[in-house]
């Protein structure tokens, strides 16, 4: 067997091996009244308004990109979860913002940075029960989190408090809208402005 052979297989079995750069992205937790939420709908799949956080960007500059309107957008309160999937060759990282209730005429005041979906105001119940399944998680954590003042982090081993965890390659403690991920070509970046859960092959 030759040492490229060799190398390929071992490539093949490491499933799990992050040789790429994580691909890091927004997600906005967007209260509308006292029991409503706004999500995007994308041909008729509901998700969580999401987008990718550019190289140099702040989570906070990132998450107006997503949501934008003629008023300066939505008020970010602060980070409510961090959503961390292991794909075949790198980690996909979510962070889930929540802002500040709003009414349902601003929402129909804001631009959505993918043009294919459309951003409706929905109950929260019928939210849960019909949004995308790796949604569903952000939404209920978030919530819990944002009504108990704490940051919570989602990953394969379940949920736990961010305080509780140690920090890997991006800082996950409760903080300042102040992400700002390592130098990196705009790619790793694209599949989540293409997709609402980009897969790696």
């Amino acid at each position: 067997m030759s040492a490229a052979t060799a190398e390929s297989l071992v490539r093949h079995r490491a499933v799990y091996e992050n040789w790429r750069p994580p691909v890091v992205g927004v997600a906005l937790l967007v209260p509308v009244g006292p029991d409503c939420l706004a999500v995007a709908d994308l041909l008729g799949t509901l998700m969580l308004p999401a987008g990718g956080v550019y190289d140099g960007q702040t989570l906070e500059e990132a998450a107006h990109r997503v949501l934008s309107g003629p008023t300066g957008g939505l008020q970010l309160l602060r980070r409510v979860a961090v959503d961390r999937v292991q794909a075949r060759r790198r980690e996909i990282i979510t962070h889930v913002l929540a802002t500040a209730p709003t009414t349902a005429d601003v929402v129909e005041e804001l631009v959505y940075r993918d043009p294919r979906a459309t951003i409706r105001v929905m109950p929260t119940p019928r939210v849960i029960d019909r949004v995308w399944p790796r949604a569903r998680p952000r939404i209920l954590v978030g919530l819990q989190a944002l009504a108990i003042g704490e940051t919570a982090c989602i990953d394969g081993h379940g949920v736990q408090d961010a305080h509780d965890r140690q920090p890997r390659d991006t800082p996950i403690g409760v903080c300042a809208l102040s992400h700002r991920p390592a130098p990196s070509p705009p790619a790793t970046v694209r599949g989540f402005d293409d997709h609402p859960d980009p897969k790696e092959s």
